[in-house]
């Protein structure tokens, strides 16, 4: 009998072995560098909250636009997550969160682009705006989604003018939307008064697809002609290089 292998893993076990850990080293990797990363924005964000005006060279202005962008700035603010950002394992955020100056009582949030405005039955604090012609991709219908402006209970700060039912109703650019909240659902969890930004995918069909998931939503790096997209900025502020004008 032979027994010059006993004790010895097989070739291709080993392999599988040394597979498996190299896979768990990437992957433990890229979570603590995730973490890192959301780590950074959030400590960034509470000096925003701490102090705005020493940081006034963070803030976007609504109604500019970054030199070549098709979108303006829906709101004012600090950009403090980016599309891709991730909070908790299995999550990707899906699109931007825009935290208005806690010494502005009431900041507004306008439309970034022409479109059509609808605002489901049991919205309390969302409306989208479906674009008919992508600026981007002409001949592709895009929505942009805003959310959370509503108080923590529930109370809506979307503008009168668009009640809970509207469909379809033409926005110029730049038309008063409402005003930033942080309405989660929950009144006990307010999400900190922000917008939340997002560019969702239609579904072929006419119909927006479902925001919450990562998949049915757009990189707006090119859109505001800034990088907004966590991949690729992992610690910058984002910025214009110039302002149109």
């Amino acid at each position: 009998m032979n027994n010059r292998n006993h004790g010895k893993i097989h070739p291709i076990l080993l392999f599988l072995i040394s597979t498996l850990l190299v896979f768990l080293i990437v992957v433990i990797y890229f979570i603590i560098r995730e973490k890192d990363r959301t780590t950074s924005r959030s400590l960034r964000l509470m000096s925003w909250f701490r102090d705005p005006q020493a940081h006034s060279d963070w803030e976007i202005v609504a109604g500019e636009r970054c030199e070549g962008a098709a979108f303006i700035f829906p709101t004012n603010g600090y950009i403090g997550f980016l599309w891709g950002d991730s909070f908790r394992p299995g999550h990707t955020h899906q699109g931007i969160d825009i935290f208005g100056s806690p010494l502005e009582d009431r900041t507004p949030i306008i439309a970034a682009y022409d479109g059509y405005l609808t605002r489901l039955t049991d919205w309390k604090s969302s409306i989208i705006i479906r674009i008919p012609d992508d600026p981007l991709q002409p001949g592709r219908q895009i929505w942009i989604y805003y959310t959370h402006m509503a108080s923590s209970q529930g109370e809506s700060f979307i503008e009168p003018a668009f009640p809970p039912g509207t469909y379809d109703l033409f926005v110029e650019l730049g038309t008063l939307l409402g005003y930033q909240g942080n309405y989660s659902g929950n009144p006990g969890n307010p999400t900190g008064i922000h917008l939340h930004f997002s560019i969702v995918l239609d579904d072929g069909v006419g119909n927006f697809r479902n925001e919450l998931e990562f998949k049915n939503t757009i990189d707006p790096s090119p859109y505001f002609n800034m990088q907004l997209n966590a991949a690729i900025n992992d610690d910058q502020i984002p910025f214009c290089e110039n302002i149109d004008k």
